[in-house]
């Protein structure tokens, strides 16, 4: 396995050779296997309030958009490098470029370097790719201490879950000049919402992600379960994970790395009951019986040691089916790029998330989008590279996506026509694909744009409960009292 770089690889397009990238991979909401260290959906240390950022304020100081003494850091500390500086611009992502002994993350980082030489031949403001191991990019400060130190990249990727930080900052440029209208339309509402305020477009999805629980098959029938098996409800999902526990077997692997990845894994489970941070009119409803009840599963799933504290094999999905170390594991679409390249032998299954007492399903559709640093060195061609790769109605732009979700990835288009295109061209015919596009997909809920302070409020709960062992009762509590003081005084784009 590939060393991880001490320093960020660079490229920028034709004549440039590869540098040795890292076979550490991002997982949920990121895109494919994990590798060697836990990654997050987000920037989970900013939220911890440990360590310091620029000027000697904390993390979370600077970053915890909304609160008026972080927003006028990042505003008045978010410039790029001056405007007349013509070198490249930096593209910030943790895909390339990179070589990996998983064909899948090849195949992920050649899409990225492509496009960045097909912009760099025919534009004159040239692309330069920056790749950071995903701990570093989506765990690490780097990023967001670089925008409020004012040396945040041109270009870069985010997920929803980083929206509001950002945008509440002045980081987002935007998008909605270098987007075409009919691409807009094209993509599906509510994916497209989440990355808006108002009818202005801040970033652009290029994937949507949905969760399921996936299964060991040869653990599973080893155990003399079948397809009958697989549970329908919270109990005999952890009926079944007793079953399939072992003293070197994790019978239901749950995410207890704390991080915006971990919310985003836990918010279905709340949803399914009921339960929601907010409701659609802004009142805090996190102390309630069905963010409880969430919260007890988790507790629950750790208490019987179904779910260990710390997750098998490095926290990689795919090493753990390969080494019988899980029976079921909860994660996202991501997967199955890399279990269909780098581990076709692995016999698994997969199932939506079962339900709660009077439940009803949905699951989290997470996703990552492109940026432009509305502080970089040029704003305008930032925007409209964004609007070029993603936010055309033109063939290439189309293909472009339908590439990344059927080809180098496994992932659902977030636009209608790459989305079709993508079906034309048996991107979804295999068993795996067809069941998460049509049965998996349809009901999903896209992932909240919670700004930190909500964020860390709720991830303190979850892990409180599930590791700590305390009162879910109380954790509920605590954590609507955090997000009640917060929102009193809040001030930015809608939370909801």
């Amino acid at each position: 396995m590939a060393t991880t770089p001490t320093t960020p690889t660079r490229w920028t397009g034709a004549n440039s050779a590869r540098s040795g990238g890292s076979s550490q991979v991002p997982g949920a909401g990121a895109g494919a296997r994990a590798g060697t260290g836990p990654v997050s959906g987000g920037v989970s240390s900013e939220g911890s309030g440990t360590g310091t950022g620029a000027r000697g304020m904390t993390r979370r100081g600077l970053l915890a958009v909304g609160a008026a003494g972080a927003t006028a850091a990042l505003a008045s500390g978010c410039g790029g490098r001056a405007s007349a500086d013509d070198g490249p611009l930096q593209f910030w992502n943790f895909y390339a470029p990179q070589r990996s002994e998983d064909p899948a993350l090849n195949a992920q980082s050649k899409w990225f370097t492509d496009l960045v030489a097909q912009w760099n031949r025919t534009h004159k403001r040239r692309i330069e790719l920056l790749y950071m191991p995903p701990p570093t990019y989506q765990n690490g400060s780097k990023l967001p201490t670089a925008f409020a130190a004012g040396a945040g990249p041109d270009i870069f990727l985010a997920s929803p879950g980083d929206f509001l930080r950002y945008y509440n900052g002045g980081v987002l440029a935007d998008l909605t000049p270098y987007v075409d209208k009919r691409a807009v339309a094209d993509y599906h509402p509510d994916t497209l919402a989440s990355r808006m305020v108002g009818d202005k477009v801040y970033a652009l999805p290029m994937e949507v992600e949905p969760l399921v629980v996936y299964y060991d098959k040869r653990v599973w029938e080893k155990k003399g379960l079948s397809e009958g098996d697989i549970p329908a409800t919270w109990d005999q999902l952890l009926d079944v994970g007793e079953k399939l526990t072992t003293k070197t077997r994790a019978g239901l692997v749950l995410k207890t790395l704390p991080g915006y990845l971990q919310n985003f894994l836990w918010y279905s489970w709340m949803w399914m009951g009921g339960g929601d941070v907010l409701d659609g009119h802004g009142t805090v409803t996190v102390d309630s019986r069905p963010v409880r009840q969430a919260l007890q599963l988790w507790q629950d799933a750790v208490r019987s040691g179904i779910t260990p504290s710390t997750a098998p094999a490095g926290d990689d999905m795919i090493s753990g089916f390969k080494t019988g170390r899980a029976g079921m594991w909860h994660s996202g679409i991501w997967e199955i790029a890399s279990l269909k390249a780098y581990a076709p032998d692995v016999d698994y299954g997969m199932f939506k998330h079962p339900l709660p007492p009077g439940g009803s399903y949905t699951t989290a559709l997470g996703g990552w989008s492109f940026c432009a640093n509305a502080k970089g060195r040029d704003p305008q061609a930032a925007a409209e590279f964004c609007g070029w790769a993603l936010g055309s109605m033109e063939d290439e732009c189309v293909e472009r996506m339908t590439d990344w979700c059927i080809k180098a990835k496994r992932d659902i288009a977030p636009r209608r026509s790459a989305l079709r295109l993508g079906t034309e061209r048996g991107g979804y015919d295999d068993w795996a694909m067809k069941y998460m596009k049509e049965e998996v997909f349809p009901d999903g809920r896209p992932e909240p744009r919670y700004p930190p302070v909500v964020y860390k409020a709720l991830s303190d709960a979850v892990q409180g409960s599930m590791l700590a062992g305390r009162s879910v009762a109380d954790e509920a509590a605590r954590a609507a009292q955090s997000v009640e003081a917060y929102v009193r005084s809040y001030k930015g784009a809608s939370l909801i």
